[in-house]
This record gives C-alpha cells, sequence and structure tokens, in this order.
C-alpha cells in the first residue's frame, strides 16, 4: 500500500511538472539577466536599492537585484510566452522543491565565463559554479521524479545562457594598480572564452539539456561605460573594444554550429545575435524613438558611475526625466525599453538575428 501511496505522489508531481515544461527556462549568465542573486552575496556588484527596479511592475517599483529600471531580456521573454512568473534566483531561500520546476534564474552580476573574471567585486558566482548549481537542482528533481522523469522533463526545458561580457570588459579596461597582469593575445583571450563556455555547454547537455540559447556581446565599445574609459568623442564607440567583441562572436556561432552539427537532430542550440541588435539601435535610435543613445539614465558618465538614490530623497543624484527615451540604464546596462526591442527581435527574428530557429520556436521546439 505504502509503495503504492509513493508511486501515485511521484504521478502527480511528474503530471504537475509537465505541464508546465512548456516554457520553463533555466538561466545562466551575468547582470544582464541577474534576477536578485548578487542580493544574497558579499559582492560590490548588487542592484538591491533604488532607483533600480523603479519600473518593475511585480515589485511596485521596488528593487528585485535586477540591473536595470524594469525587466530584463529574459523577463520579458518568458512573459511574451505566457508565463505567470519570472525564474526566481537560485540564491533564494523560497528556490527549492517544486518551485525548481518552473523555472530557475543561476545568473549573477559581474561574473564571466572565466572563473577569476569579476574578482574585484568579491563575491559573483562564476558561469561554472552556477552549472554547479544547477547540477544541484537537478538531483532535487530526480528525488522527485526519479532519472526517466527527470530526463522527459528536460528534453522540453529551454537553457539560456547569457555570459560573456564581463571577461571582455575586464580585458578592455585599464589594469588596477599593484594587480596588473600581463594579458594574452586577443586571439586567445577569445579562444579561451569560447572554448571554456563550449565546456559548460556539454556538461549542461550531459546532464539532460536537449534545447539551448545561447546569447552573444553586444557592441560594449558603445556602453558609456567603455567610452567614458576609452575616451571616446561624441557620437563614435569603440571601434577597439567592438573588433575584439566581432572576433569573440565569429568564434562562437561557429562553436555552436559545430555542436549542432555533433550533436542533433536530438539536440538543437540557437544562437542569438544581440551584437547587431543592439548596433541597430545605436545607429538608428531616433528610429526606436530614443532620444540619448550615449548617457546612462542613471548615474554619471565618469567614475565611479554611480546610480544610487540620495539619502532621504525621492530621485537619484542623476536621473533622467523619461526612462523611455534613454537606451542605456546605467553605464552598463540597456534600459527596458531597449530590452523590449531585444527579446522581440530574438522572439521573432529571422536567421540573420537567431538561428537555427527564432526564440519562440525554439521553446515550441519539439525533439
Amino acid at each position: 500500500m505504502l509503495i503504492i501511496m509513493v508511486g501515485i505522489v511521484i504521478l502527480i508531481l511528474f503530471i504537475h511538472a509537465w505541464s508546465c515544461f512548456c516554457y520553463t527556462s533555466f538561466l545562466f549568465g551575468d547582470s544582464l539577466v541577474d534576477a536578485g542573486n548578487n542580493d544574497y552575496l558579499i559582492t560590490l556588484s548588487k542592484a538591491d536599492s533604488p532607483p533600480y527596479g523603479i519600473d518593475f511592475i511585480p515589485s511596485r517599483g521596488q528593487p528585485t537585484g535586477r540591473f536595470t529600471n524594469g525587466r530584463t531580456v529574459s523577463d520579458i521573454i518568458v512573459q511574451a510566452l505566457g508565463s505567470k512568473s519570472f525564474p526566481p534566483p537560485f540564491l533564494a531561500p523560497t528556490t527549492r522543491g517544486q518551485a525548481i520546476f518552473k523555472g530557475v534564474n543561476y545568473a549573477s552580476g559581474s561574473s564571466g565565463i572565466l572563473d577569476k573574471t569579476g574578482s574585484v567585486f568579491v563575491e559573483r558566482v562564476p558561469l561554472r559554479k552556477q552549472i554547479n548549481d544547477f547540477e544541484q537542482s537537478r538531483a532535487t528533481m530526480t528525488s522527485m521524479l526519479g532519472e526517466n522523469g527527470t530526463t522527459d522533463f528536460l528534453k522540453q526545458v529551454v537553457f539560456s545562457i547569457t555570459s560573456g561580457s564581463n571577461d571582455l570588459l575586464n580585458y578592455l579596461q585599464p589594469s588596477i594598480p599593484f594587480f596588473k597582469e600581463d594579458k594574452v593575445s586577443p586571439a586567445m583571450l577569445q579562444d579561451f572564452m569560447v572554448s571554456n563556455l563550449t565546456l559548460q555547454l556539454k556538461r549542461l547537455y550531459e546532464m539532460g539539456g536537449r534545447k539551448f540559447l545561447v546569447i552573444d556581446v553586444g557592441p560594449l565599445g558603445c556602453i558609456p561605460f567603455v567610452r567614458a574609459i576609452k575616451l571616446m568623442p561624441a557620437g563614435r564607440c569603440s571601434s577597439e573594444a567592438n573588433e575584439l567583441i566581432q572576433g569573440y562572436n565569429r568564434k562562437l556561432k561557429k562553436s555552436i554550429d559545430t555542436l549542432n552539427k555533433n550533436l542533433g537532430p536530438e539536440t538543437i542550440f540557437v544562437y542569438a545575435n544581440s551584437y547587431d541588435i543592439v548596433m541597430g539601435i545605436v545607429k538608428r535610435y531616433r528610429k526606436y524613438g530614443f532620444e540619448n543613445v550615449e548617457d546612462p539614465c542613471c548615474g554619471g558618465n565618469f567614475p565611479p558611475f554611480t546610480c544610487l538614490k540620495r539619502g532621504g530623497a525621492n530621485i537619484s543624484s542623476v536621473l533622467c526625466k523619461d526612462r523611455s527615451k534613454y537606451v542605456f540604464w546605467d553605464a552598463y546596462h540597456p534600459t527596458e525599453a531597449a530590452n523590449l526591442i531585444i527579446a522581440k527581435k530574438f522572439l521573432y527574428g529571422d536567421e540573420s538575428i537567431v538561428s537555427p530557429v527564432n526564440v519562440r520556436e525554439l521553446y515550441n521546439y519539439n525533439l
């Protein structure tokens, strides 16, 4: 009798998980998609104070750990697909048990593909450790669904990876006094990043991942931080930075194509070209309804680029009047208005933007 009851409980859990699998996401990456993991770390990289989250409706404008004024690209995507909630941060105490079947966000601000990236910020969760955290979640799934049930469940889940920006930013910025290291060549850095990211993708594959969204690195040469440290004149992006990034993106795309060739058709890796989307916004920003493509809405144009609310005040020390007219929220991250454009192109774009299928097709893709 006890065995039958246990079997019924497992079946109910499996049906519950199966009923919500269609748009389940496991998210990995950096501050572009962090949903609050860094709030639980001892780190200088936090978005836990106003005006961060000022336009995030579910929190009524209070900070959630997202490094923007509203929703991230991943938030917008899952919402557009019909999800009623966003994948919670892995480090939140409530992200346990059955909660993981609705998706989990493992991303960490200031982290990178390489373990040492972001060390100046103290704690952060590198991509390798994020995959380790997923392994822990997978063990929980297996305890509830069994190995076969977990395998079937994970076949339908989308694994989304947004990482690499901080590795390249660390390489581009001036060395910190007393911590100066000899830099490798740009080609060596690109190859090292691609090989490490590919290794982590294969780890997720070995644990059951079959549907992947891999987002490249955008034109960091155009963000306020890089324009400032490179002393770029008005209207100019850093070609040095963007050439480094484009070289990396080409190598990443080649690696993704190889993975599809070697592991398909039972597995699909989608490459998302955020570089061209953001560069298109930068070049034709007025077409998209923006008025400012150079300045951050929150914070200044020079170090320390602080985006914080003044003590006791209702406004930040530097905050634009209309956030919908700015491409950049702070010195590093897009506004929700820009994220909406990026997410829409990921969802519905053609093969020049997302290949071999777009994100909406990926979520509905039957293996």
